[in-house]
């Protein structure tokens, strides 16, 4: 028997074995996902940082209303729109996040000088970890990355509060690098392109300095800048129970170290149900362009709409991407902010066809779900569905999509790790009730 006969005849056997009947989930009340049958999580800890709302209590009951998103007790849209007409606030609510306190003018101009000192990679580290084994996938190769620089890091096993708040911040400053120059090198040594390296500028935003890093020619204009930092603040941070963020808090009650614990949260992140989900979109839009030329054509987006969900269309699933979220029901606060500069953006690329179809599809695919699906709760669009046309306007290859992600949500990531360490006196263990069958030993 092959090798691979061999684990073909397992796989069966692990799936015989290892399958537990959907009906004792019920039995045991368990909560499959951490969450109720209405998508209500369980609660697993409390935290200063974040908080989403999605539910407002009238009476005995939780009434569905639009959703909002909170830092560190301010609402994200007034963080947003109080930055100056020509301010870029990653750095500032990256601050925030962080400590708890918006900075005053010399706090932020000494943390954003922190940053930009921050921003480099040890010496040869590009040439001998980045470039040496290049990938497609830039979410394993950042992951890499992050293991490989705790081995430059000569205060590794150093738990304390003050350590971990600094190499948190190292690693903020050095997530576009590790991105930008893994995907540099994949298209160089995978796909024969021309490969360039552009040193970050300490002068420039963390939006400035991906954008002028990406590009060969260095250039963007203030709107693409806008635009993209915008995307980062709402991807900072999204609650302790994000599939991403929950894994930082376990591993951190672990006593595991900052670049451990951080890889965990990529490797979490990268999933096409969690930080993946904004390609799938971009991948369906391709394919309703590609079936549906009139974008305006609302009867014949409706019914290639129905199509994909009767898994006759695009991939086969069933699912609508950009459509629904665990937690919201009548919008997702992060997509309404997003939209705006979506519009503002595509204007200027030129793009409003496509910004049609988005909008069509935002409207109809929410109806073409109801009237096929039984829903318990409703659906809106979240922020994967502008998210991916955000980075496509940018020319953004879809490589890099949940890599960007993880440059902001590295952020929240970073707070709930000092926050679990302050907090934390004992390690995350939920329990599994095991319903095994008892068997005698063979003899």
């Amino acid at each position: 028997m092959t090798n691979s006969d061999f684990i073909a005849t397992r796989e069966q056997i692990c799936r015989e074995n290892d399958a537990v009947p959907r009906e004792l989930y019920d039995i045991y009340n368990v909560k499959k996902g951490l969450r109720d049958i209405k998508g209500r999580g369980v609660i697993t800890g409390l935290t200063n940082i974040s908080k989403i709302v999605s539910s407002r209590k009238e009476g005995d009951e939780d009434v569905p209303c639009d959703g909002e998103l909170w830092y560190r007790g301010y609402r994200v849209e007034s963080l947003i729109r109080d930055l100056g007409e020509h301010e870029l606030g990653f750095e500032k609510i990256a601050y925030l996040l962080l400590t708890g306190e918006l900075p005053d003018a010399q706090t932020l101009s000494e943390f954003c000088g922190m940053i930009g000192e921050y921003r480099t990679l040890p010496t040869n580290f590009t040439r001998d970890v980045i470039m040496k084994a290049p990938s497609a996938d830039i979410m394993n190769s950042m992951t890499r990355s992050i293991l490989t620089l705790s081995s430059y890091d000569p205060q590794i096993k150093d738990q304390s509060v003050a350590v971990s708040l600094r190499q948190c911040i190292q690693l903020i400053s050095e997530f576009p690098m590790l991105a930008v120059y893994a995907y540099n090198a994949y298209v160089h040594y995978e796909k024969n392109g021309s490969m360039f390296i552009h040193r970050p500028d300490p002068a420039l935003s963390t939006a400035e300095n991906i954008l002028m890093m990406m590009r060969p020619d260095q250039s963007f204009s203030e709107t693409e800048a806008k635009v993209l930092d915008a995307a980062l603040i709402l991807h900072m941070e999204h609650g302790g129970g994000n599939n991403s963020t929950f894994t930082t808090r376990v591993v951190t009650s672990s006593g595991s170290d900052t670049y451990s614990t951080i890889a965990a949260s990529m490797s979490s992140l990268k999933g096409p149900k969690h930080g993946g989900a904004n390609v799938k979109v971009v991948e369906m839009m391709e394919d309703i362009r590609a079936h549906v030329s009139d974008y305006g054509d609302r009867d014949a987006l409706r019914d290639y709409l129905g199509r994909i969900v009767n898994k006759e269309a695009f991939d086969g699933k069933g699912l609508i991407y950009g459509m629904g979220h665990a937690v919201y029901s009548l919008s997702d606060p992060r997509e309404r902010i997003l939209k705006r500069f979506v519009e503002e953006l595509a204007a200027e690329k030129g793009r409003e066809d496509d910004l049609t179809l988005y909008r069509n599809i935002e409207e109809l695919a929410p109806q073409v779900i109801a009237e096929k699906r039984r829903i318990i709760k409703g659906v809106s669009p979240n922020v994967d569905f502008y998210s991916g046309f955000v980075y496509e306007l940018l020319g953004i290859p879809k490589e890099l999509y949940t890599a960007f992600f993880a440059i902001a949500r590295v952020v929240g990531w970073s707070a709930h790790r000092i926050e679990e360490l302050i907090c934390m006196d004992k390690i995350i263990r939920p329990a599994y009730f095991s319903v095994m069958e008892e068997k005698e030993t063979l003899k």
